[in-house]
């Protein structure tokens, strides 16, 4: 086990949560704005919020938990789709600063990802195809 790997993926898996878990925060707290926010990229927000509290909560703690492997992979998968299309979004209502918190999600995901199996006793079979 490369300890590099090992600190790589603990530090990247904790950013992404706490990204993740201030972005549920914050969609919690400042529901009105965040609709808003959503409005302007084209989303009717008002079923999305709740929901997206709820899935931005489960996504980290699923994969911090890792009480399946199965179920985490799920989890990188479902925040990877999120994270790209986020940015994509901003990116399409030419507001591209908007797109930067997603890109740093995208990288940390990307870490954290592909440096899952040094770090855990139980690897992920998808690490070994993604790094072929």
């Amino acid at each position: 086990m490369s300890l590099c790997k090992f600190y790589g993926y603990w530090i990247s898996t904790a950013l992404l949560s706490v990204l993740y878990l201030a972005s549920a925060y914050m969609y919690a707290t400042k529901g009105k704005w965040v609709r808003e926010a959503l409005t302007e990229l084209g989303y009717s927000a008002n079923n999305l919020v709740p929901f997206m509290v709820i899935v931005k909560v489960l996504g980290p703690l699923a994969i911090l938990s890792r009480v399946s492997v199965p179920l985490s992979d799920l989890a990188y998968a479902g925040i990877f789709f999120h994270l790209l299309l986020s940015g994509l979004a901003h990116i399409g209502v030419r507001k591209p600063a908007g797109a930067l918190p997603a890109a740093v999600g995208l990288a940390l995901l990307a870490t954290s990802f592909m440096t899952q199996n040094d770090a855990r006793d139980m690897p992920s079979p998808y690490v070994q195809a993604a790094a072929l």
